[in-house]
């Protein structure tokens, strides 16, 4: 027979983006050790519908490690103390008969709390949408082979694609930044040759989207890393920076050249 745990949970309420919010203390018996941290939640929200009505409110879709939505941060740690583990494949046999478990929401202000555990993450999806596209071929399918890529640039690519957007590297950042985000999403097509006619704009404008939404500035101390369930590498912010750079440069070297032939032509 699994074994059970009786649980002392401190979840994060609040009832919308402006209200106040604060810690309420609910006991959790017999929780199966097998169940995940949220289908934990989920035993601890029947309990409260049953009683106060009012069930915590928390992100979730796919339970399988591939969406992201799920982040949340459980006793101080983005997803909970299980490295390369997002909270929906954390299981409850990580924790121990008794414990007292704080659940709180990823905490940054381009992340604004929309109710209880549940952030509004859109700042990500303007980073993406800035990011634009890639030159691929469409209509008749493509010769194969037309564009050899090494296994040692599509793995560094994929290893970058890997990321999923949960925001657990904003959140265990001091200044909320999305640096490791913006990164290995600028660096997953970069990577490509499919991606570099757009290179320098997709760095700028990704870079922007980035600043714009507020989220803060790197100052290298690698928590990103550290909490990322993917575990993305800070290489990739490395290689961001040495994009920016020449993106920056070949900015300011062509906007003479596109000055002089608009006056040209005008």
């Amino acid at each position: 027979m699994a074994r059970t745990l009786n649980l002392h949970l401190k979840i994060w309420r609040q009832p919308g983006p402006q209200a106040e919010g604060w810690f309420q203390e609910i006991e959790a018996p017999e929780i199966p050790e097998t169940a995940s941290f949220l289908e934990m939640l989920d035993i601890v929200n029947q309990k409260l519908i049953s009683t106060t009505g009012d069930p915590v409110v928390f992100d979730h879709d796919c339970r399988e490690g591939i969406c992201g939505t799920c982040g949340m941060v459980i006793n101080g740690i983005p997803h909970g103390p299980q490295g390369g583990t997002t909270t929906c494949q954390l299981h409850m046999r990580t924790f121990h008969d008794g414990d007292t478990i704080w659940v709180e929401p990823f905490r940054a202000s381009a992340f604004p709390v929309i109710k209880d555990l549940m952030v509004d993450r859109t700042g990500f999806d303007r980073i993406m949408a800035a990011g634009g596209f890639v030159s691929v071929r469409t209509g008749s399918a493509q010769d194969a082979n037309a564009l050899p890529i090494s296994k040692e640039v599509a793995d560094s690519a994929m290893d970058a694609a890997e990321c999923i957007g949960c925001g657990a590297c904003v959140a265990s950042c001091k200044n909320a930044s999305a640096m490791l985000f913006t990164a290995a999403k600028a660096g997953q097509f970069n990577m490509l040759p499919q991606g570099q006619p757009e290179k320098h704009r997709r760095v700028l404008g990704m870079v922007k989207a980035m600043d714009d939404a507020g989220f803060g500035n790197c100052t290298n101390q690698y928590e990103c890393e550290a909490a990322c369930p993917k575990r993305i590498g800070i290489r990739w912010i490395s290689k961001l920076n040495r994009d920016y750079t020449v993106a920056v440069v070949h900015s300011a070297l062509l906007a003479p050249l596109t000055k002089g032939a608009g006056d040209g032509a005008g």
